[in-house]
């Protein structure tokens, strides 16, 4: 990981197949969102809203997932082959924080 600031960057930046898929879920569930908002304008039934804030949850979730996968096979994987096994203790930090919001 290199860092500029607060940002932080991949040392190995995502394939662009891996960009374009992730980008083309985040542009999806953006959608979702924009909808529920047209939904809520439109005084649509609030159980019908719920339905699809639970949907945008679990697309949420499931991004989030793949992003895990892909941090645990590249980054961390690489980070632990140059002896920075400190990571292990980093991701049990970061999936107790995601498993708790």
């Amino acid at each position: 990981m290199r860092q500029d600031g607060n940002k932080r960057y991949k040392d190995m930046p995502r394939k662009a197949e891996s960009k374009k898929k992730l980008t083309h879920r985040c542009n999806r569930i953006a959608g979702q969102i924009k909808a529920v908002a047209d939904m809520i304008e439109d005084d649509r039934y609030c159980e019908d809203v719920l339905i699809q804030l639970t949907a945008i949850n679990n697309s949420v979730k499931s991004l989030a997932i793949e992003i895990l996968e892909e941090h645990m096979s590249t980054c961390m994987v690489e980070d632990i082959r140059s002896g920075k096994s400190e990571v292990v203790g980093g991701i049990i930090e970061l999936i107790k924080r995601y498993r708790y919001q």
